[in-house]
């Protein structure tokens, strides 16, 4: 990406422009003007000078007084468009509206009022403007307890705090953050072609405050189900990392159940009914587990620490087939379905092995049927 430089972003200490700013950082963009509300407007009009790409995020969604929402929204554009006007500057605009601004409210109405100024300034100026109107945003970093629902609830649920729910089938409708940065990016390089009229962020996903609370909770009780979320839808996967970003850092470690016997350990690591569950086995020097097979299941044994011989014999068949595996050389067993299989430590030390299953144990229908390889 082209590193234009350098970039003003106002209300830089949001939600928002934390994670833009964070983003450009790790990108290379090293030469960001920032602008919050502290910063004297004489900084912020050599910031407006300077700047060859402006993202504008400053404005007011709870103030005390409701007439402070089109001082802070409407009049902050206008100080923005002084500045570009003085210095007839040229440098793109991005500025972040709601979809409120479509609503007969003191906040709808202050954010359709600097819609107007700006795009009334950019069609009188030729200048290039893109204004996206926001619907719930979501992510890391956003306020608790302050204007999202998500944030709110993924900070109480992970504190065991209450959480409150007035109408459990109301709808709302939620863009994650990272697609938001997303499209910002799309601005800076010349990606985004639409810029007649007011723009939108997608995905948007669509859910109740009753169906969000539920899936937070389980994320929470996961780390006693073990049941990890399906990955691989995308609202689930974008919901669970917010989730784990409001963990107390003293909360991001979590205790698994060791099942111990005389011959090591089992320990279930994760699991889901998609791709399966994960252990960790650790057996004691000499001791051999296994001697089963299965006819659909299948697994991957991997061992890290330790000496172990892992042996096949395929059903009603004589060979047995060996495999030596140590952690000096991380590799991956497959065991298919018909043959029975056991792992022996030869060593002299625990012997640590990785295993992951295809299905979740069902003690309905196992699927797991004793036999010796030998």
């Amino acid at each position: 990406m082209e590193k234009i430089t350098p970039i003003l972003i106002t209300g830089s200490k949001g939600f928002l422009a934390k994670n833009l700013i964070a983003r450009l950082i790790g990108l290379g963009f090293s030469n960001l003007l920032l602008v919050d509300r502290e910063t004297p407007k004489s900084t912020y009009e050599s910031y407006v000078k300077q700047a060859k790409f402006i993202f504008h995020f400053a404005g007011v969604n709870r103030p005390e007084d409701p007439k402070e929402f089109m001082v802070g929204n409407a009049d902050t554009i206008t100080t923005l468009l002084s500045f570009l006007e003085k210095y007839q500057s040229k440098a793109p605009v991005v500025v972040s509206s709601s979809t409120q601004a479509s609503n007969n409210n003191p906040y709808g109405l202050s954010k359709k009022a600097a819609e107007d100024l700006i795009l009334s300034f950019a069609s009188k100026h030729k200048h290039l403007v893109f204004i996206y109107r926001f619907t719930n945003i979501f992510g890391k970093w956003a306020r608790p307890n302050y204007n999202s629902v998500v944030a709110t609830f993924c900070h109480n649920i992970s504190r065991d705090l209450p959480i409150k729910i007035n109408d459990e089938d109301a709808k709302i409708s939620l863009i994650y953050i990272d697609d938001v940065v997303d499209e910002m990016l799309r601005c800076i390089e010349g990606k985004v072609t639409t810029i007649d009229g007011i723009l939108r962020v997608f995905p948007e996903y669509e859910i109740t405050v009753g169906q969000l609370a539920t899936i937070l909770q389980r994320f929470k009780s996961s780390r006693t189900s073990l049941n990890l979320e399906n990955q691989q839808d995308s609202l689930i996967k974008k919901l669970y990392a917010t989730y784990l970003s409001y963990l107390q850092p003293d909360a991001f470690v979590y205790d698994l159940k060791m099942n111990i016997d005389q011959r090591g350990s089992f320990t279930e690591i994760f699991k889901t009914s998609q791709v399966g569950q994960v252990s960790v086995n650790i057996s004691k020097p000499g001791i051999t587990k296994g001697n089963h097979y299965h006819h659909t299941k299948n697994e991957k044994f991997i061992v890290v620490s330790g000496i172990g011989l892992i042996k096949f014999r395929l059903v009603n068949t004589k060979e047995v087939i060996e495999y030596r595996v140590s952690g000096d050389k991380l590799q991956v067993i497959d065991i298919p379905p018909g043959y029975v299989h056991n792992i022996t430590n030869i060593g002299k030390d625990d012997l640590v092995t990785i295993m992951w299953a295809s299905e979740l144990f069902d003690k309905q229908n196992p699927d797991t049927y004793p036999m010796e390889v030998e």
